[in-house]
């Protein structure tokens, strides 16, 4: 219960953001904060317990985000019908990708990972029942509630809370089950964990696939949040960089690292764009190189790395065992 309740007390908190700061800006804001906090943790369980870094991921987002709106605009579904369809797809890539690539180590698993991505986005650009160049709208008026259309972005706060609450107990799930012992023996030596009869392979496989899913899951929601989707918003190789900053800022590894580093990045994205308009997107490169080489240089680890090392009892010194 004692590790529980700093949990809870911070999910507590969360649930009464919007009914604290509640301009139409600011619950956008957190609605857009918790969306990618799902994507990146999407993108922890493979990147951060298995140490499989994926540039690749945008290819997911999309499958989720086409999925959703090329549901509604060929079979007149709510777009949320094509969720499923978005996953099945997803992991369906996954399977097919992961077993050449994922016997890569290091920046060639993750060059591969850009070339995969890069490839997709050029099929769908070319593909018209995708939309190609001009891609896919949502209903630009709300036929059901089905459709999770709302004027406001509250209703949109509290489904991706839903949703990121989910993600984070099947991480939990995960990290205490025998999959996440072995994933964080992979990541520490992956010979090694062979060398013990771990089967290196195939659980790279399943994070990778799970990864995936709940991936296509966050992109599903972009698209129903906006209502449009085309080449550059969906499969944009920057969608996957934002995932492995806000994991790699917040703590790569860590259950609430995504989160922490989703509520750093995504402010400073938005006000940065408002501040500068078209100019902010530059800026926002700018950021997102800064942080690379802080992180890499002075924290690996992210802040939650620094804070439980801060927190750390420290050892008594020489003397004082001496004396002792």
């Amino acid at each position: 219960m004692r590790r529980l309740l700093w949990p809870i007390a911070w999910l507590g908190l969360i649930a009464a953001y919007p009914l604290v700061w509640h301009t139409a800006f600011q619950q956008r804001l957190g609605a857009l904060v918790l969306l990618y906090a799902v994507a990146a943790s999407a993108w922890n369980i493979v990147g951060g317990y298995a140490g499989q870094v994926s540039v690749g991921h945008v290819v997911f987002f999309g499958c989720g985000a086409y999925g959703a709106l090329a549901t509604y605009l060929h079979l007149g579904l709510p777009p949320i019908a094509g969720l499923p369809l978005g996953v099945l797809a997803s992991v369906l890539i996954a399977a097919i990708v992961g077993v050449p690539t994922l016997r890569l180590s290091g920046h060639y698993f993750s060059m591969a990972t850009i070339a995969v991505a890069e490839l997709v986005r050029l099929i769908v650009t070319n593909t018209e029942f995708l939309g190609a160049a001009v891609g896919l709208s949502g209903p630009t008026v709300p036929r059901s509630v089905m459709d999770l259309s709302f004027t406001s972005s509250l209703p949109h706060y509290y489904l991706f809370l839903a949703v990121l609450i989910g993600t984070l107990a099947l991480t939990w799930r995960m990290e205490n089950s025998r999959m996440g012992y072995y994933l964080r023996a992979i990541k520490g030596s992956e010979r090694a964990a062979r060398s013990l009869g771990v089967a290196a392979g195939r659980y790279k496989l399943w994070a990778y696939m799970l990864s995936a899913a709940l991936t296509a899951v966050a992109g599903s929601l972009y698209a129903i949040m906006f209502g449009f989707i085309d080449p550059d918003s969906g499969l944009g190789i920057l969608i996957s960089v934002k995932m492995l900053i806000m994991a790699a800022l917040g703590g790569a590894g860590y259950l609430f690292g995504p989160l922490v580093g989703a509520a750093i990045l995504v402010p400073l994205e938005e006000i940065s764009n408002n501040m500068f308009g078209s100019g902010g997107r530059g800026l926002t490169f700018v950021i997102y190189g800064a942080i690379i080489m802080l992180l890499a240089r002075f924290q690996p680890g992210g802040l939650l790395d620094l804070l439980q090392r801060r927190l750390r009892p420290r050892p008594p010194a020489a003397g004082a065992r001496r004396a002792a």
